[in-house]
Formats: C-alpha cells, structure tokens, sequence
C-alpha cells in the first residue's frame, strides 16, 4: 500500500518529536538499511510512551518541523536526528530539519546519531551539505570488523562496514565532532564485540569512541 500525507490530526498522534532524559530527539523515519542483532524496536514500540512507528505515513520535513514549533517550550540545549529507523534515509528532509533549527533556534546543539551509510543512500557525498549544519555525529561502529559486522548488523547491502568507515573518515575530514560507537553487554558469547579493538579503530581516524551498555528493557 502507498504511503500516505500526513493530516494535521495525525501529525499529532505520531511523534516525530519525543523526549528522553530531557533531551530532544527527531524521529523522521522508520526506514534502516540495517536491521541490527540488538535494536531496541525488535522488541517494543516506544520511548519511554512515546510511539515511535509511523504506520506507513509519509513523514515530511515540514512534519517535523510543526512538531518542533508546538514542542520548542521544552526543547534544550541539544536536539538529535535519532529514532526507529536510519535518519540519513531521508537526508533531504534532514538538511531541510536542520537548516530551519539553524535559523530559527541557533543556541541548540545538533547531532545525528547513524549507521553511517549516508552517502550509500544519496549516491553521492552528503558529508559537505551536513557538515555546515550539525554540531555533531554519533557512527555506529558496531564491531571490529566486517564478518562480525556483518553478523551484528545485518546490512541491507553488501560493503556496508567499508561504506561506513568512509563516510567516518569524510566527516571528520569535513571538522564534524565525529563519534564511533559500539553496542556492549549483548549476547557477547554470540557477538563478541572487542571493545579495545574498536576504540583502536576510532582514535586511529581520529574520531572519538563511545561505549553504549545495552539496555535489556529498552527505555
């Protein structure tokens, strides 16, 4: 079935726009060209009561952007392209998002948390056009290397860990405060992530490195 506009009804019903620990997130698409061992969406449908499936609906930047103005009393410091899906499948809207944060709420901070196949996705380098507009980036690494990637992530395509390496070496050529992350505490016996590998891998490029514990229970 085709995926339908959004009506003004149902744009309040559907959170583009969610909240956690007080911080802001952006859910702009369910899309992924990933389908990971360990997210969180594989096991619940919400944040914190927050819904995140969009139902087949077709979410666009001015979606979002209306979301935004009838939340911005609550938004702080920080607003993240990160939900159930990969936010760079729809990097038009993205820049489109991030463009009118830039003008209209300059004193917030941007990030984009991804699996990093942005420029799988376009067909081409994004990097330049989101550099200018985020403050950050959070890539997901995953492991150390492409077989047990591979395993891990389940990538829709194949070349995925080289594509998201590149697109982790662009963004840090392009000055974006660049993140490598991996997933610990997930069934080590069945994925064993080496952590100091992986922080090897990030410092090397001269990103930065995160460990994220899995959460059992989901937020």
């Amino acid at each position: 079935m085709a995926a339908s506009s959004m009506s003004s009804d149902l744009n309040e019903k559907l959170n583009l726009v969610y909240f956690l620990y007080g911080k802001t997130y952006i859910n702009i698409t369910n899309a992924c060209t990933n389908s990971c061992a360990f997210c969180l969406r594989n096991d619940k449908d919400d944040v914190k009561g927050a819904y995140m499936w969009h139902n087949n609906i077709k979410v666009s930047a001015d979606d979002v952007i209306a979301q935004i103005e009838a939340k911005k009393a609550d938004i702080k410091d920080e607003i993240v392209f990160c939900g159930y899906g990969e936010p760079l499948v729809k990097y038009e809207e993205v820049i489109k998002v991030a463009k009118y944060i830039k003008e209209n709420m300059p004193d917030l901070k941007i990030r984009i948390n991804t699996n990093g196949h942005g420029n799988y996705i376009a067909k081409r380098n994004i990097v330049p056009e989101l550099a200018p507009l985020i403050d950050s980036i959070s890539i997901s690494l995953n492991a150390q290397d492409e077989a047990l990637y591979n395993k891990i992530s389940k990538p829709s395509f194949e070349g995925a860990y080289q594509a998201m390496l590149e697109f982790a070496k662009l963004c840090i050529e392009e000055g974006i405060d660049t993140v490598l992350s991996v997933v610990s505490g997930y069934k080590a016996d069945v994925f064993p992530v080496d952590v100091k590998k992986c922080e090897d891998i990030a410092l090397q490029m001269g990103a930065k490195f995160r460990v994220r514990e899995w959460i059992q229970n989901g937020y």
